[in-house]
């Protein structure tokens, strides 16, 4: 690569830290290469990646990532999407970019090699190449990763990139790894391990998981389709997320992901899962549920997501997208926005049109500061406190402030046995607070409008 097109990294400092970034210049497409899990914060599998470059040294900007389609009459079209997506994102913050690189990622299939790999995904590049440069803005390099190598598809100089690739560098033996270990950066591993943390449970745990749910919308379906019901469903709902937060706060996870994922799996009941998934389908459930954001509790509440979208076993994946939401917004909203954008990208498959997904995950890629969504959460929740001063017979007393932190969720209660008290001042509370009369979100609120709701056996789901 050109050193007068060479572009340059900002690591950022440590998360809360007020040190200046330290600037990295890359000047080779090994460099590149070296530089791309610690600019996504994992190692991309099955991805293409394009990064935004600005000015005449190429800063680095806007990001954008999406899975490699399978169909290959699908790329022509895929490409003017992407490059759309990022120039115009990029237009709407006030720096059109002045350059594009270009990283596909994948492993070689059974039997296939990692320059087969290259050559396959060849016409892709060349898509995303002419679709860039259709709007005026040039692909400095496009690199295909794969097998342990990366190949150049800009470079024609087989001294610097053979036919055969060029090895990665040994994962934290570059000037750019020493850059991000002295700002605290970590990169997660891989991609498909961190989307593995959201996936299904499997086995009898599944099946078992199946028969709670099956049993929790029995329940629950009559009691929200009578509509007296809802706030109802609502409260119990968030008490008994709230219960599952204050529990999961008392027992820091165990070390290492998979040790920490089996716990924090045995932290939950089968049938509390079911009740809670579905009651966050309901919109306002949801809603205030996400007040769980910030404080003490977020870290426990990312848990408690993640875990129960761990729970959303066939046929209830479309449940999924709730929890995987609340996942990604407590991520983005702590400054983790690699693990934002896995949770919000998985609640994106498992429901294309949940609203709500779409607009965080809008949000978290335009580089939005959060702080704008918390102080609506605030607002709502401080409006609630209000109410629950002068509370009707039977309402329940709002939680202490330091404890109320959830957003807007869905209508679902908490089934009978384990768990089924409710959050009191004592514990971390929920943000449910003094009871409402049932209705949308208000505007301030991240929901958007809310779509018909499908009723049957797997219960009430609406895409919000």
């Amino acid at each position: 690569m050109p050193s007068s097109s060479a572009p340059s990294s900002a690591v950022p400092s440590p998360a809360g830290g007020t040190g200046p970034e330290t600037q990295i210049t890359l000047r080779s497409p090994a460099e590149l290469a070296d530089a791309l899990p610690y600019l996504m914060g994992f190692y991309p599998t099955d991805s293409v990646v394009l990064l935004a470059l600005h000015g005449e040294r190429g800063r680095f900007g806007g990001r954008l990532r999406l899975g490699i389609p399978g169909n290959q009459a699908e790329w022509p079209d895929v490409s003017d999407q992407l490059a759309e997506t990022l120039v115009t994102g990029c237009d709407k913050r006030g720096s059109r970019p002045d350059g594009i690189v270009l990283f596909l990622c994948q492993d070689p299939a059974e039997g296939e090699t990692g320059q087969q790999v290259r050559e396959r995904l060849h016409p892709l590049a060349q898509s995303l190449r002419l679709a860039c440069g259709g709007l005026d803005v040039p692909v400095y390099e496009a690199l295909c990763i794969s097998d342990g190598r990366f190949w150049s598809y800009c470079c024609p100089d087989d001294r610097c990139c053979p036919p055969e690739g060029v090895p990665l560098a040994l994962p934290g033996t570059s000037v750019m790894a020493a850059a991000a270990a002295y700002a605290g950066i970590q990169v997660r591993g891989t991609l498909r391990e961190m989307e593995a943390r959201y996936a299904p449970l499997t086995g009898p745990r599944a099946h078992q998981q199946q028969t709670a749910l099956d049993a929790a919308a029995a329940d629950l379906v009559p009691r929200i389709l009578r509509g007296t019901d809802c706030e109802t469903v609502r409260q119990e709902t968030l008490d008994l997320a709230g219960l599952l937060i204050g529990r999961f706060h008392e027992a820091p996870p165990a070390a290492g992901r998979a040790a920490a994922d089996e716990r924090d799996d045995a932290l939950v009941a089968a049938d509390e899962a079911a009740a809670i998934v579905l009651g966050l389908q309901d919109r306002t459930t949801r809603d205030r549920a996400a007040e769980w954001m910030e404080g003490p509790q977020a870290p426990a509440a990312l848990r408690v997501w993640r875990a129960l979208a761990r729970r959303c076993v066939p046929p209830y994946i479309e449940h999924a997208a709730a929890p995987l939401t609340l996942a990604g917004w407590v991520a983005w909203s702590t400054g983790d926005q690699p693990e934002a954008r896995v949770a919000l990208s998985s609640a994106l498959s498992a429901d294309p049109d949940y609203l709500f997904a779409q607009l965080l995950h809008r949000a978290c890629n335009d580089s939005m500061d959060p702080e704008l969504l918390r102080r609506c959460l605030r607002r709502e929740r401080a409006d609630r406190a209000v109410h629950s001063r002068t509370p009707e017979a039977g309402a329940t007393p709002a939680p202490p402030a330091e404890a109320a932190t959830a957003t807007p969720a869905r209508d679902a209660p908490a089934p009978e046995g384990r768990g089924r008290r409710a959050a009191g001042p004592g514990s971390l509370g929920g943000p449910g607070g003094a009871r409402r009369p049932a209705g949308p979100a208000g505007a301030s609120g991240p929901a958007g409008k809310a779509r018909p709701r499908r009723t049957g056996p797997r219960g009430v789901r609406g895409r919000q």
